[in-house]
């Protein structure tokens, strides 16, 4: 599971690596050239950052139960596979690549950004209660960090499905800062960071 946070540390580092453009950028130019969406760029990245990671945290977790090398939790015993798959992986004696392939499949269309939804991931791999234990070192209550975390994928929502566009007859965009960026993607970085060592 190490190269699930390996990977999101990178790809967490790639979106902090815009706002550095972004800073040297502003430095150098004028208010003319509108250098707001590099930091439309970072929320983004970092939202996909933390979705990455969940994604392969689980893939990994879940082939470490079906291994026998952590425990399995409820969720994993119910979680769905077809039947194909089942059969192909007993017949051809696959080993566990049919497992990751089912996992891959099943959870490839799904989208880990809400708190709900990252919750729900990981009851496949821990029985943990995990915004519980996030907020506790996050200093807030669960219902904070959750909140935080929706305001923050709410806005890359609007980023990516709305173009950031007040809905207005002005055609402005909502306002962005890099304190505002910044902080979001501290934000990110602190759950999954929790997350590993919640988990492993």
């Amino acid at each position: 599971m190490q190269t699930a946070i390996d990977q999101f540390r990178t790809n967490i580092n790639r979106a902090r690596n815009l706002g550095s453009i972004f800073e040297a950028l502003d430095s150098q130019t004028t208010s003319v050239l509108d250098l707001s969406d590099i930091l439309r760029a970072e929320l983004v990245l970092a939202v996909s950052a933390l979705d990455h990671f969940i994604h392969e945290l689980v893939r990994l977790g879940m082939l470490e139960a079906y291994r026998g090398n952590r425990p399995r939790t409820g969720r994993f015993l119910r979680f769905k596979v077809s039947l194909e798959n089942a059969l192909t992986g007993i017949a051809d004696n696959a080993g566990e690549q049919w497992i990751d392939s089912e996992v891959r499949t099943r959870n490839g269309y799904r989208t880990f950004q809400d708190p709900e939804e990252i919750s729900e991931a990981i009851r496949l791999i821990s029985d943990i209660r995990l915004w519980v234990k996030v907020s506790q070192h996050m200093e807030s209550t669960p219902d904070e960090v959750k909140e935080d975390l929706r305001s923050i994928v709410n806005r890359r929502n609007k980023i990516v499905h709305e173009a950031d566009m007040i809905p207005s007859p002005f055609e402005e965009r909502w306002p962005i800062d890099k304190m505002m960026v910044s902080n979001a993607v501290d934000m990110i970085e602190k759950i999954a960071e929790v997350i590993y060592e919640a988990v492993v």
